[in-house]
């Protein structure tokens, strides 16, 4: 649903643009030259902040926790541990299904208990890793947290990092913590 205000606008200022170049009387020299300038910035302003925020979302699920970052200049983040999760739930309208994306809500143990994630692609399958990650999770807990090599940690950290969804200092963290684990 995210997309359908950004569609709605761009083809309203599309229609507007025309008019300007097609309908307006060439008497009205200035309205013509400067309505598409004054629709394409009203445009800009409408749509870019959406663009960036949904460039800027990010939504990974490793085999510890799910992570949520949001944010250009500012920024904020979510992360709930696989362990804490209670239940996954998700939804989508008839239109969402067509463009494959919904909503999914989390809810876990934490002080915050739901999450809502809106705009999600693929919502269901996202449910289902998260399930499958959690169980896998649940099952290393209970053979005494050698459910996943340090080896294999790493190679999802480095994969993560080299994504460019983990800063360098995440990364140092992450990969400190792991190596020291059991020591």
């Amino acid at each position: 649903m995210a997309i359908l205000g950004p569609i709605s606008i761009t083809l309203g200022a599309l229609v507007a643009v025309i008019v300007f170049a097609f309908v307006v009387p060439a008497s009205l020299t200035p309205l013509r030259q400067y309505g598409p300038a004054a629709v394409a910035a009203g445009w800009l302003i409408l749509t870019v902040r959406g663009f960036i925020r949904w460039l800027t979302t990010q939504h990974v699920i490793t085999n510890e926790r799910v992570i949520h970052r949001q944010g250009f200049v500012s920024k904020q983040g979510k992360e709930i541990p696989l362990e804490m999760i209670n239940t996954v739930s998700f939804s989508q309208t008839v239109f969402e299904r067509v463009v494959g994306s919904g909503d999914l809500v989390i809810e876990s143990a934490g002080e915050t208990g739901q999450t809502r994630y809106t705009d999600i692609p693929d919502p269901e399958g996202l449910q289902t890793l998260i399930y499958r990650n959690r169980e896998q999770r649940m099952l290393g807990l209970e053979r005494g947290g050698q459910g996943t090599s340090k080896a294999e940690q790493l190679r999802i950290l480095s994969e993560l990092h080299d994504q460019g969804k983990l800063s360098d200092d995440e990364f140092g963290r992450e990969k400190a913590r792991i190596m020291n684990e059991g020591q």
